[in-house]
């Protein structure tokens, strides 16, 4: 479908591709679309839903300057999959030993490994981030020890909306998919940054549409030092990724028929910043809640526990800043989704699925989501379809 609402109302046009919007997400795409270093227009994939300032689903091209909290704290979150030679009934019927066995080797939530398991993986991340935190310490104080601990996060899963899936496609083939970020030391990389826009701005905070909005411009002390950061904590989020990938690889191994990695889907952010060429100039593009889909990109674009997710290809849309929906897009809060339902709900909209289904993952139940189908209907003129998954193992902090 192409773009279905603009919004006129900003310094520049919003472009949405959903008429599904809450005026939340509404109200703080226009006080993006009035800030003065907006490039050309912002596109709202079809996920679009309200952030904490910038919108989560939002394409967001600047010149010159980048907001954090556009970027997020959660810096890197992503997608990974692969699809293995395995087929459905290959699989052992109760699933429920895979999924123990999967838990007891990565830590999930809060969690870390009890010693750097992955030493090698973390070499190459050193150098870098003690050179960040030399400069920058006081990045340490939001996250006690993280100066330490992000070794022992290293192929860890993290909370929330956060999971490892083992998943069928339509021809019965075994995938494994995974959704994690930057962990501990990419959230207080962002939060500490964020703040630090805010007292950059000092007094011009005040002519902002939202506070956290606050942006770091070109040229200034802490624009450079902010890239630096964010680069190191998307690289870690991409290796937190593929170390978690090869522990799950290990375990099914030993569990399993023998089989082959056939092909990998891709690892891609969903949460980051990345400098790109638009519309004929070179701008920083935040992709919020939102996965690059040029032309051939291959994208991963997950709906909630008990419903299927996507495998496409990008078809590098100009409108859409060759960008697409990072997934299904949350239509209540976690609070709100624990209010409304309880885990009888929960076990209803996740038959079939090896998962857990008690109070504590409750926030994650499918009915929290916008329909993933919807969502794929609306964004058919970005992406093509290659593979539909249906999980039957879902794994959650």
């Amino acid at each position: 479908m192409p773009v279905k609402k603009i919004i006129t109302t900003g310094r520049v046009p919003v472009k949405i591709y959903t008429d599904d919007i809450d005026m939340a997400a509404y109200q703080q795409l226009v006080n993006i679309s009035s800030l003065p270093f907006i490039h050309s227009h912002i596109a709202a994939m079809p996920d679009v839903h309200c952030g904490i300032g910038a919108t989560v689903g939002a394409v967001i091209p600047t010149k010159h300057a980048i907001i954090p909290a556009a970027v997020g704290v959660d810096i890197g979150c992503g997608m990974n999959a692969v699809k293995l030679s395995l087929k459905a009934h290959q699989l052992p019927d109760n699933l429920k030993y895979l999924r123990f066995n999967i838990e007891e080797r990565i830590p999930v939530g809060m969690g870390a490994h009890k010693d750097n398991i992955r030493f090698a993986a973390c070499e190459p991340f050193k150098q870098r981030i003690e050179a960040i935190l030399e400069k920058h310490p006081k990045i340490v104080k939001y996250n006690r020890n993280i100066d330490k601990k992000w070794m022992s996060q290293l192929a860890t899963l993290g909370g929330g909306n956060h999971f490892i899936e083992i998943c069928l496609d339509q021809n019965n083939d075994v995938w494994i998919m995974l959704h994690s970020g930057s962990r501990g030391i990419g959230n207080a990389i962002g939060t500490y940054f964020i703040d630090l826009a805010k007292k950059d701005m000092g007094i011009h905070l005040k002519n902002l549409p939202d506070r956290d909005l606050a942006y770091l411009s070109e040229g200034t002390k802490h624009f450079k030092d902010y890239l630096n950061a964010v680069s190191w904590a998307q690289d870690y989020a991409f290796a937190n990724r593929q170390e978690m990938m090869k522990i799950i690889l290990e375990v099914m191994q030993s569990i399993l028929p023998v089989f082959e990695i056939t092909k990998e889907a891709i690892n891609c952010h969903h949460n980051y910043v990345a400098l790109e060429e638009h519309y004929g100039e070179k701008v920083y593009v935040t992709r919020k809640g939102a996965i690059r889909a040029r032309i051939g990109d291959l994208g991963i674009i997950p709906g909630s526990m008990g419903a299927c997710s996507y495998i496409v290809a990008g078809k590098g849309v100009n409108t859409s800043f060759h960008s697409c929906a990072h997934g299904a897009g949350r239509r209540l809060s976690r609070t709100a989704a624990k209010n409304k339902f309880n885990v009888k709900d929960l076990e209803n909209q996740t038959k079939g699925v090896e998962c857990r289904k008690d109070k504590h993952v409750l926030d994650e139940i499918p009915s929290a989501y916008k329909n993933i189908d919807e969502v794929m209907i609306n964004q058919s003129d970005l992406v093509d379809v290659l593979y539909k998954l249906n999980q039957v193992v879902c794994i959650k902090g």
